[in-house]
């Protein structure tokens, strides 16, 4: 009898043991362990996303110049599909082939992104009758699902380095976005696509609906009162001129080079032009972009995915004289009414040589501003002089680093901080560089060494997009804004702050009078004579900048490249502009008149048709196939030697 009992007591307090350990379990399960009622909704629960609409870019007048088009593309669930389906109606209806039909379900299921219980992409572009007459049979074939998308569209084939394009979002930025991207989702990789993604793109939409054991859906989770609808995403409203756009990218055909113009009172860029460029729908989603993409990046002559505006450096030339002059007078090393003799060469001597620099034949610089109508060469070396030496001969660090402190004021040696990736600091050697670079020389760097920056060459790099902000700087008179694409957003949503901040110049105003006055003079009887347009009071300055190739060590003489600078109107400017254009020679030559068809375009609205014959012949000029560019090597960069100094330049 008692061991019955206690038998029938082991019996009990295993079971009671077994319980509790159950119970425990349980617990752990249901209560404190949450990923398995996260598997459960996951399992019972399909979550749909529902993609916003991507905002449309407008340019400044509102005419449209990016809009979304919807392509049509069919989704698998491997799991889901029914071994017995009719194949061959498929492949019909889709207008496949059969075995089209097998490499597309039989896909490299190694990848650990994809999953037969997850929808994968089946066809990515269907054609609109297709997909219409397959969502009528959709009900025969389980497990596909048709899903419309929307790319951008361009209506215009210009300003593809404004505009940008767009792709999928890559493991990293999926990784990084906080569950805001998911594999497939498409955002902005470069220009303003890229630069205003988060105002563009707008915020996922969700719905929830019940799925049963099958995965099959069967009713809106909750009638729906989970779901979120999904908010489009900010127009934006570029600064961007389309008609001027074009028009400078017509003028630039067959030609290496850039053009910035810029809205002096706002920094609104109006036209940003890289030559050789692209057509934006080239790279559009609904193009061959893998194939176009490889021929664009493999074209190491023409580099049409370089930005030239912001990425590319060039040695200014004489557009640099305006903004020495400006130094020279705020140091105190000048006056607008100093005169400087020439005799077409600057002369200086040495203990055993006399050194002589070619400037070419003018009237006599009695003043800065008929300097600058002429380009003298000999009254900016010696101003570039005065300013390394303000401090003393033996002292030239010191003066030339508080001309540095005035450049980069300007913006230059700096990114001025467009709304663009990429963006090239451009170069102004300071004195630290130049005592690295004499370090091993017994006598230490004079003014004599570097003179070469007072006419823009030497080592200063500029690009073109700072070389139009200096001629806005000077047509406002001391200030800037930063240059910006973007003008609004929507309605009432304003760009960022630092586009609406003026950014003002430590050089007194009144300075800029003189070298107004000589940019002026260099258009009606200077320099610039071919970019005088009757009516508009243009205000600029050439420059002829020498071009240089290293091939096999040695450095090679290039064709030189042509710039100018300028703004009108003289009072209340409404334009300021910059070209840049490699191997084309002297300023005056290409790049002024250039420039001036752009100016008269933007503020007349046409070109005048005595002025027609210009037009016509810069539009069919082709630098490109006869510019002596070889492959692989280094162009437009000058060896870093400002002890060589050419001295039959004539630079203007």
């Amino acid at each position: 009898m008692f061991k019955r009992f206690e038998k029938y007591r082991v019996i009990q307090f295993f079971i009671l043991l077994v319980s509790v350990i159950l119970l425990m379990k349980a617990a752990q399960l249901q209560i404190f362990d949450s990923s398995f009622r996260t598997k459960e909704k996951n399992i019972t629960l399909h979550r749909n996303w529902q993609i916003p609409g991507r905002g449309l870019i407008y340019d400044r007048k509102g005419k449209l110049l990016v809009k979304n088009e919807p392509i049509y593309l069919l989704k698998v669930i491997y799991n889901e599909l029914n071994p017995k389906m009719d194949t061959a109606e498929l492949c019909k209806l889709l207008n496949i082939s059969k075995k089209d039909l097998i490499r597309r379900l039989n896909i490299d299921w190694t990848d650990y992104r994809l999953s037969k219980n997850k929808p994968f992409i089946f066809l990515s572009r269907i054609d609109p009758e297709i997909y219409a007459k397959f969502s009528e049979h959709l009900f025969e074939f389980p497990g596909f699902y048709p899903e419309i998308k929307s790319i951008r569209s361009y209506l215009y084939p210009n300003a593809a380095h404004v505009l940008g394009y767009m792709g999928e979002a890559d493991e990293k930025k999926i990784s990084e976005s906080e569950g805001k991207y998911i594999l497939g989702d498409m955002l902005g990789i470069t220009g303003i696509e890229q630069a205003y993604e988060n105002e563009l793109k707008g915020i996922k939409g969700v719905s929830f609906e019940l799925k049963d054991n099958t995965g099959k859906i069967l009713e809106p989770y909750k009638n729906g009162e989970l779901d979120t609808p999904a908010v489009a995403g900010f127009d934006l409203y570029s600064s961007i001129d389309i008609d001027l756009q074009a028009f400078g990218e017509l003028l630039m055909q067959n030609k290496r080079g850039a053009i910035v113009a810029i809205e002096p009172s706002s920094g609104e860029i109006l036209a940003l032009i890289s030559s050789p460029g692209y057509d934006p729908t080239d790279l559009s989603v609904k193009s061959d972009r893998s194939t176009v993409f490889k021929k664009l990046l493999y074209d190491s002559i023409n580099k049409p995915l370089l930005n030239r505006a912001i990425t590319s450096k060039y040695p200014p030339g004489s557009i640099f004289k305006p903004v020495l002059g400006l130094v020279a007078m705020q140091m105190g090393v000048t006056e607008p009414d100093r005169f400087i003799a020439c005799n077409g060469y600057y002369i200086y001597k040495t203990r055993y040589n006399i050194w002589k620099y070619k400037c070419h034949h003018h009237g006599a610089p009695h003043n800065i501003s008929i300097a600058l109508q002429h380009s003298c060469n000999s009254y900016f070396f010696q101003l570039a002089r005065d300013g390394i030496e303000k401090y003393g001969y033996t002292k030239p660090g010191l003066g030339l680093d508080t001309i540095v402190y005035y450049l980069k004021e300007f913006g230059l040696g700096r990114r001025l901080g467009i709304d663009l990736k990429n963006e090239s600091k451009g170069f102004v050697p300071s004195a630290a560089y130049y005592d690295n670079i004499y370090k091993k020389q017994r006598a230490k760097w004079r003014s004599t060494y570097i003179m070469s920056l007072g006419i823009g060459q030497g080592e200063l790099e500029f690009t073109t997009l700072q070389i139009a902000n200096i001629a806005a700087t000077i047509s406002n008179r001391g200030f800037y804004y930063t240059p910006h694409l973007a003008r609004a957003f929507g309605q009432n949503h304003k760009i960022p702050i630092k586009y609406r901040t003026k950014n003002r110049i430590n050089i007194n105003r009144n300075y800029y009078n003189s070298i107004i006055d000589g940019m002026e003079l260099a258009v009606m009887d200077g320099t610039a004579l071919h970019t005088y347009v009757p009516g508009l009071s243009i205000c600029g300055k050439t420059g002829t900048s020498e071009n240089f190739t290293i091939i096999k060590g040695k450095r090679v003489q290039l064709e030189d490249n042509s710039v100018f600078m300028g703004f009108a109107p003289k009072y209340n400017p409404k334009i300021a502009i910059a070209v840049y254009v490699e191997n084309a020679g002297f300023g005056g030559d290409v790049a002024a008149p250039l420039g001036s068809l752009m100016i008269e375009k933007y503020l007349n609205g046409e070109i005048a048709f005595y002025r027609e014959w210009l037009q016509r012949k810069l539009i069919s000029m082709d630098l490109i196939s006869k510019s002596p560019v070889v492959p692989g090597e280094k162009t437009n960069e000058i060896k870093k030697d400002s002890s060589l100094i050419k001295k039959d330049t004539i630079n203007l």
